[in-house]
């Protein structure tokens, strides 16, 4: 899947230049001209990676970073701040602020993908490529497929996302609000419910293993992935 990278940049054509850049490189790109439109963006859908510009007309990128970084919901997602000023001073206010990466204008467009690889693979869980196995329920994400035992698990590409989300944050309660976030993406506008019916089916494809009760029903709450007893 495609990393998400929010390209935060008032100025348009400098904005578009690298969106265009990043989208031709394979990631996926949203962008925002302002603080204000840039936490819209961030509240709608949680992106893997913000590119941002110190220099924006609401308040500051070094401010926005500060914001990300203090926000339980953001502060793992990584920030490459953007800016003309070169000074050494400025670079260690704008890593101090939480940012990951910093890249003076100009910059190629080669070594802005670079720095964003290499941020990008310091951010990746530790677990990403290999195999997450729970009470013999096995999730191997270098090749998309679960198994028990020497058996595989049929799973739609919805069910298996939802199933990856829960075994890589187990014994943690989610809402269907913060599911759909997660797993389908804020920008996707489906019904709550929806969120059931998927965890009706996951539930479904596991219940000939005999793991289906790890997907415990949190009443008034949302779900939680346990090997614990209810």
């Amino acid at each position: 899947m495609a990393a998400h990278i929010l390209v935060v940049e008032d100025e348009k054509p400098i904005r578009e230049m690298i969106a265009f850049g990043l989208r031709r490189n394979g990631y996926e790109v949203s962008e925002a001209e302002d603080v204000s439109s840039a936490r819209a963006r961030v509240a709608d859908r949680r992106p893997d990676l913000i590119l941002v510009d110190w220099m924006l007309p609401d308040m500051s990128g070094l401010e926005l970073t500060r914001l990300l970084k203090r926000d339980r919901d953001t502060k793992e997602v990584p920030v490459i701040m953007l800016t003309a000023r070169a000074d050494e001073h400025d670079k260690v206010v704008g890593l101090d602020s939480g940012a990951d990466d910093y890249i003076t204008k100009p910059f190629s467009p080669r070594e802005l993908l670079a720095r964003i690889g290499a941020v990008l693979r310091r951010a990746a869980p530790a677990n990403a490529e290999e195999i997450v196995d729970i009470n013999g329920l096995k999730l191997d994400a270098s090749s998309h497929r679960v198994t028990v035992g020497d058996r595989t698990v049929t799973l739609g590409p919805t069910e298996y996302r939802l199933l990856a989300f829960f075994m890589t944050h187990p014994e943690r309660v989610y809402s269907r609000s913060q599911l759909l976030d997660r797993v389908w993406g804020g920008n996707v506008y489906v019904e709550e419910r929806t969120v059931d019916v998927h965890i009706r089916r996951l539930r479904k494809a596991l219940e000939g293993f005999a793991v289906d009760q790890l997907i415990q029903t949190v009443r008034g709450a949302g779900y939680r992935f346990s090997a614990k007893p209810q």
